[in-house]
This record gives structure tokens, C-alpha cells and sequence, in this order.
């Protein structure tokens, strides 16, 4: 499936909740989330049947996202659902890594390709202050166990923060199994981080173009928005996405479903469309799908003076 402007629409981030063990500053509110019933979510079979309509429309890989997926009941079901369906090829899990020890196995067994896991410090105290009472311990549990079970590749996200965790760089470039992936993300202004973007916000092209120490790496055969370096001293494959400051919209191949329903286009865009009427119908679904592939615009506008921010926190449309 193209839409108007010939990009090949193939990847899908699906929020499985908006509840996440944490209060991570950049994402959410210190008081947490608002609550809400368990009809407030898709349901398991929600999630299989709109993936199922989608791999129908060409979408090939399906990320799970929240919130906190692993705090979601019943995932490894539902990825073995979504496994089953014919064209996915993957299934994916971005998180935090607080429950990863736990549940890294079923998971595994359950069809789970590979994950990413969220952490912006590696010093205890500081993560614990930017996640808002986060156990830098028990992630870091949780990523060796992953290794232990043969998930490949284990991919590190490190969302950079000037002032905060900017320093960290080169402890996280020697940390983990080289086999590990590091990646750093710019800080977007979404939600709480909309605030206090332009006083925390680094330009990671200025950054990382002036380090000798990264190598482009030709050999990664990646797709998507990540820019791939070789580190010289560890061979460690480290990636770089410059989301505001280079962003990558001509190549964007990706939709978002919220965990309420709704279907995004583009992150930085504030149309939704409700999904969750179309449920019972199929062929209804997939029209409204197709359409919404249709109407996705061709770029965010983040760069223009006068773009004005989605307030919509980041959790409650999947990370």
C-alpha cells in the first residue's frame, strides 16, 4: 500500500496500554495517568483483527508499544496472534525493562522478534530522578536475560536531554554486549516535554558529526530513520535519529494505533480517526484504513517558527 506521495506504508507501532510503572519526566505527569476502564482499551482480539486488516492493506511489521506493554495482560498471547497472521513478518516491543526479566522467555517463545529498550541514564540515581522512581538494576537484569534467551538484536534507547544526560554518551557507547545496538533519539516536543524543549533540546547531527570515534555503517541493511555508525573501539553497531533537526518524513512507512483505538498517520499530526466503530465490519475497516493512508500528510512542520506542539502526552499514543 503507497500512499499519495509513492511512500510504501509497511510498518505499524500499536500501543497495547497508557499505563506504564513509571513517571518518566519527558512523558508524563508527575501525578501519573488518568484512569480509565478496561473498555476504555482495544481488547486482544481488537488488536489481531485491525493488524490482521492491515497485513491485508501490506503492512509487514508490527511494533508493540504503550505506555508499558509488559504491564499489559495477556501480551504473550497476543503476539502469538499477531505472529500467526499471514505478511507479519515481525513483532517487535519497545520498553522500559523494569518487568523484562520475568517475562523475556514467554514472550520469546510467543513469537517476539526482538525489542528496544528505553533507558536515558546509567547512573542509578539519575535514572531513578528522570523515570520518577525507576530500578536501573532490574532493566539491566532484564536485558541480560534477554541476551541469555537469543533475542537479537537488543537495541538501547537514549532519549538526549541537554543538561541531563548528555555527558553520558561515551559510558553508554562502552556499556552492554557489543552485540547490543545504542541508539539516540532527539528530544521531542510532545506533551510534557513541549515545555521545556528548546532549553533541553540537543541537535544530534551538530553532536555526533564532530566525533571520529563513529564510523557510517553501510553494512547495518537497516530500514527506517536511524542513521548507523560503527563504534571504533567496541565495533558496536550506534544509531542516530535526528527526528526534529533532520527529520525523515520522505521515507516515514509507518501508522500508529493509540491503546483507545485511534489511528495516527503522523506522530506530530493532531487528526485521529476512531477505529474502534469499524470493528465488527471488515470491509468498513480497511476502507477507513485506506483512506486515512491516503490523507497522510507529507511532512511534520516542527522546524516552522509558528508550528505549535502536540500536547498529547507520548504515553497515551505509544511510544
Amino acid at each position: 500500500m503507497q500512499d499519495r506521495f509513492g511512500r510504501t506504508i509497511e510498518y505499524l507501532r500499536l500501543s497495547v496500554t497508557d499505563r506504564c510503572n513509571l513517571r518518566c519526566q519527558y512523558c508524563m505527569p508527575a501525578s501519573g495517568i488518568e484512569k480509565h476502564g478496561h473498555d476504555h482499551v482495544l481488547r486482544n482480539e481488537d488488536c489481531i483483527q485491525i493488524v490482521r486488516t492491515m497485513a491485508a492493506l501490506g503492512i509487514k511489521k508490527v511494533r508493540l508499544t504503550g505506555g508499558e506493554p509488559l504491564v499489559r495482560r495477556g501480551l504473550a498471547s497476543m503476539i502469538a496472534g499477531i505472529k500467526a497472521i499471514e505478511g507479519i513478518m515481525e513483532v517487535t516491543l519497545t520498553t522500559n525493562g523494569l518487568l523484562l526479566e520475568d517475562q523475556i522467555e514467554d514472550l520469546k517463545a510467543a513469537g517476539l522478534s526482538r525489542i528496544n529498550v528505553s533507558i536515558d541514564s546509567l547512573n542509578p540515581e539519575t535514572y531513578q530522578r528522570l523515570t520518577r522512581g525507576g530500578d536501573l538494576s532490574a532493566v539491566m537484569r532484564g536485558i541480560e536475560k534477554a541476551h541469555s534467551v537469543g533475542i537479537q538484536p537488543i537495541k538501547i534507547n537514549v532519549v538526549l536531554i541537554k543538561g541531563e544526560n548528555d555527558h553520558e554518551v561515551d559510558d553508554f557507547l562502552r556499556a552492554f554486549d557489543p552485540s547490543v545496538e545504542v541508539r539516540f533519539i532527539e528530544l521531542m516536543p510532545i506533551g510534557e516535554a513541549a515545555s521545556w524543549n528548546k532549553e533541553k533540546f540537543l541537535d544530534l547531527n551538530a553532536l555526533f558529526s564532530k566525533r571520529t570515534d563513529l564510523v557510517p555503517a553501510l553494512d547495518h541493511g537497516h530500514s527506517g530513520p536511524c542513521r548507523y555508525y560503527r563504534h571504533v573501539e567496541t565495533g558496536r553497531y550506534v544509531g542516530v535519529i535526528n527526528s526534529i533537526s533532520e527529520h525523515f518524513c520522505h521515507t516515514c512507512n509507518r501508522l500508529r494505533i493509540t491503546s483507545d483505538g485511534m489511528l495516527k498517520t503522523c506522530l506530530h499530526d493532531t487528526s485521529e480517526i476512531n477505529l474502534k466503530p469499524y470493528l465488527s465490519d471488515v470491509v468498513a475497516l480497511e476502507k477507513i484504513i485506506i483512506e486515512a493512508i491516503n490523507a497522510k500528510p507529507e511532512a511534520h512542520h516542527l522546524n516552522q517558527v509558528d508550528s505549535n506542539p502536540i500536547v498529547r502526552n507520548m504515553y497515551t499514543i505509544g511510544g
